[in-house]
């Protein structure tokens, strides 16, 4: 059973001291397949050799809005050269957040605006974060056009849901939908069609149920799954195998890595 974790910090320095044993956990955990979206342009190159030294990990190059203060403008520029000479699987992670104080967000819409543009110039697919700000979000992706993506950590309502699916966009499932008090996300994981759907952890953040409180990693993903399928009542490995294809046709993956 070969899982595709489509939101994964593999980079973060939180897997500093044990990041080939993670990955081997994974592996055994049958997570085949890591994207692994970039933040800031200063770790680019890092999160570069990272996929180098573990080809199961495919980055993605982006500026997230979280970290708006490390961003400049001429990053937009050196986007477009780490695009054509690295040929990522999307762009990203990039979008809005309006929950976290101090983000100014018009600043945030020039970035994601100049990103989206990026994207759709090289067919690529966006990774997007979207707190507080999925309309938003999905306003300028109609403005743009030409795109497809995933909506990560989707925690909006089902018309936005399906909204969004509507226009050909995945939306990311992860850790909080085990919580029992998710009851939003929950339903929407039950009943949207699973064409729609991708597993992701978003390691080291937001673990699931059952490692509350601790660090996440990307062998936690079956939990995932697991919890998807029991809300569907289909089979953990019909819910693998079909949000694999998902990532894969999104990411236009090559042949599943079967082994770290």
């Amino acid at each position: 059973m070969s899982l595709t974790d489509s939101h994964c910090h593999i980079d973060a320095p939180e897997f500093d001291a044990d990041r080939a044993e993670l990955l081997a956990r994974a592996a055994a955990a049958g997570v085949t397949r890591i994207i692994a979206p970039a933040i800031s342009a200063a770790g680019w190159p890092r999160l570069r050799e990272i996929a180098r030294a573990f080809p199961q990990v495919a980055p993605a190059w982006g500026l997230h809005p979280m970290y708006l203060a490390e961003h400049r403008p001429e990053h937009i520029a050196h986007l477009r050269e780490w695009v054509e000479r690295e040929r990522p699987v999307a762009i990203g992670e990039c979008g809005l957040d309006f929950f976290v104080e101090g983000l100014d967000p018009d600043t945030q819409r020039e970035f994601l605006i100049g990103q989206l543009r990026l994207a759709r110039e090289f067919d690529l697919p966006v990774i997007l974060h979207a707190r507080r700000a999925v309309d938003e979000v999905t306003a300028l992706l109609r403005r743009i056009g030409g795109l497809r993506g995933v909506v990560h950590s989707f925690s909006g309502s089902r018309q936005q849901a399906e909204t969004l699916c509507g226009m050909g966009f995945l939306l990311g499932i992860g850790g909080p939908v085990t919580y029992d008090r998710a009851n939003r996300l929950r339903s929407l994981a039950a009943t949207l069609p699973i064409s729609h759907l991708l597993l992701e952890t978003d390691a080291p953040d937001q673990p699931d149920s059952a490692i509350r409180g601790q660090r996440n990693e990307p062998a936690r993903l079956r939990a995932i799954a697991e919890a998807i399928a029991e809300l569907r009542g289909e089979t953990v490995e019909h819910v693998v195998r079909q949000t694999a294809t998902n990532a894969a046709a999104l990411f236009n993956l090559p042949g599943t890595a079967s082994q770290v």
